[in-house]
């Protein structure tokens, strides 16, 4: 593994801050090219250069910071690299990465990362931090950039603004990035919203009523685990959660929608 900074080298690119979630899209690029954002900006590797982009606590020994106050992520917690046309995790951490879901990539293990948007979490004893991956799915003959082709809901599910603000209450949890996170109850996000929103008439039976309207939407379109007969009991809030996954996993809510929650 090496640390080779990027200077002047034209197929490696650093990402600002500024660029937002990867998961709202990609600029003009190459199939196969590689996006990396941590909090604090990120970086591009294109798919034919001898490159391994190292992450990590530690800003000044990394390309792309994560997890920079926390002194249980590694000062070098992993790296991708291009392996056999196809980008792969390193995890040389002690903490285990994982992707959505629940699959593990523990310390000392590897994981092929797929051509799609990949959110990836260190997993730590009080919370988890996100790495947003994302590899460009397609480009024109010839090698021509263009902007990404993907082939399946390149930008989440359909959401009214209600629906999507009273779910993205729902997810707070999820969206901060807490331990182990739980939908809120009910109770909780009509209490919150009706606060945050007076007069917009937001109670716990209307927030329920919209979220179920999505659920069954989402399971007309064959995403798995939102009926009730599919789930052995007991029930619990797996179907919220199965529900606030599908969105994570699509992009359709992702972490600058907490904007949504704060107070004018």
């Amino acid at each position: 593994m090496t640390l080779n900074m990027p200077g002047r080298l034209s197929k490696v690119d650093i990402l600002p801050k500024s660029v937002g979630s990867l998961a709202h899209g990609l600029p003009p690029a190459r199939a196969n090219t590689l996006f990396v954002l941590g909090a604090n900006g990120g970086m591009s590797v294109a798919p034919d250069i001898r490159f391994d982009l190292v992450f990590g606590r530690c800003e000044p020994e990394v390309h792309v910071c994560v997890g920079a106050d926390d002194p249980h992520v590694s000062r070098r917690h992993g790296y991708i690299t291009r392996e056999d046309s196809r980008w792969v995790l390193h995890n040389v951490g002690k903490l285990a990465i994982r992707f959505p879901g629940s699959r593990l990539v523990l310390g000392g293990d590897r994981a092929e990362l797929p051509v799609a948007y990949t959110p990836l979490f260190i997993v730590a004893p009080k919370r988890e931090h996100l790495l947003e991956v994302r590899i460009a799915a397609g480009a024109t003959a010839g090698g021509t950039a263009q902007h990404e082709v993907t082939t399946r809901n390149p930008d989440g599910w359909q959401l009214s603004d209600d629906e999507h603000l009273v779910l993205v209450c729902l997810s707070r949890r999820y969206l901060r990035q807490e331990p182990q996170p739980q939908p809120l109850t009910w109770a909780q996000v009509g209490q919150e919203l009706a606060h945050l929103r007076p007069g917009e008439g937001w109670t716990a039976k209307r927030a329920a009523h919209i979220v179920t309207k999505v659920r069954e939407r989402l399971a007309r379109e064959h995403v798995a685990g939102l009926r009730e007969e599919e789930i052995p009991p007991p029930l619990g809030n797996t179907l919220n959660h199965n529900l606030i996954t599908e969105l994570l996993v699509s992009a359709t809510i992702v972490k600058d929608d907490l904007e949504l929650l704060e107070e004018s």
